[in-house]
């Protein structure tokens, strides 16, 4: 299993910052491009006050802050020159995290598809949509969300494809904030299919590809939980792809790149499940030769030597 898609954390919430700029992340894409990416999913598009493109509905609705760079078309004039799909990830405000309700984001939302279709709609690499709300169970709202918003993002752009990526709730399905690695009450194999055979059942007309994130259960129950999701999304149609997460959950410092033979293990599982796409969270960070994580960089070499190896059988 080769990873081919990439998301690109520009707000970089809870990861440091690194100050590219269009000099930058063009080098960046040229690095994707030799990893055999063809798939860039921005995140999201705002979080709280920080967004990635000058949106008037936004700055003015939200007190959003106005970006020095737009990067929504910094990344579809980079996409088109390197041959790869972008995907758009919809606007976060926050406010789901902090009260549990979703309908701010859906209210919020709806004016962002709108104004991002009708500024940005007419690029060549614009091939899709990413809900970037995350859930794990059955959140509150949860399919009546993504239901909505997929739709949304479906009528207004001839049925372009759309992304989720939730996380399964195992053992380390602990806050980023919080100073524990693990947690007792992880989510059962029995509860986790039946739970998102519920949400699948609500949300199968409105999304196309389903990428769970891999790094909350631990490496021996990979290849379980990964037959579950596949039997489930083929039940429904979808897509599914492993969100191969290469940075490590299993240090006290978050977030460091992943050790190599972790990376190996969650993309050998994910192809044993049949899995039909590998996307990672994140490569700029975590593996790009140019990352402010000096162990990204061996990341990336032992990631090519892996490829390669792969390619000639």
């Amino acid at each position: 299993m080769l990873i081919t898609g990439t998301f690109i954390d520009e707000i970089s919430h809870d990861i440091p910052h690194q100050n590219w700029g269009p000099a930058e992340w063009e080098k960046d894409f040229q690095y994707m491009k030799a990893a055999g990416i063809n798939t860039v999913i921005m995140i999201r598009s705002g979080y709280r006050r920080f967004i990635t493109y000058p949106s008037a509905y936004l700055i003015e609705k939200q007190g959003c802050y106005n970006p020095p760079v737009d990067l929504v078309k910094l990344f579809l004039d980079l996409s088109e020159r390197y041959g790869m799909h972008f995907y758009f990830g919809l606007y976060d405000s926050g406010r789901y995290w902090d009260t549990g309700d979703l309908q701010h984001e859906i209210d919020t939302n709806r004016f962002v598809i709108d104004e991002v279709w009708k500024e940005y709609g007419h690029h060549k690499a614009f091939k899709g949509w990413y809900l970037s709300t995350e859930i794990s169970r059955k959140t509150k709202g949860a399919i009546e969300a993504f239901h909505d918003l997929g739709k949304m993002c479906k009528d207004i752009s001839g049925k372009l494809p759309v992304l989720i990526s939730p996380w399964i709730d195992g053992k380390k399905a602990v806050m980023a904030s919080s100073g524990t690695l693990t947690k007792e009450d992880a989510v059962s194999l029995k509860e986790h299919e039946s739970e998102w055979d519920e949400i699948f059942h609500g949300i199968h007309d409105a999304v196309d590809a389903v990428a769970f994130q891999d790094g909350h259960i631990d490496y021996h129950e990979l290849e379980q939980f990964f037959t579950v999701n596949k039997m489930l999304a083929d039940k429904y149609h979808l897509q599914c792809w492993t969100n191969a997460e290469s940075f490590d959950r299993d240090m006290p410092i978050k977030f460091l790149p992943i050790k190599f033979e972790k990376l190996k293990l969650k993309l050998d599982a994910a192809a044993r499940a049949g899995y039909d796409k590998a996307i990672t969270f994140e490569f700029s960070h975590f593996m790009s030769p140019q990352s402010a994580y000096p162990q990204a960089h061996h990341l990336y070499n032992r990631y090519q030597e892996y490829k390669k190896e792969l390619l000639l059988k």
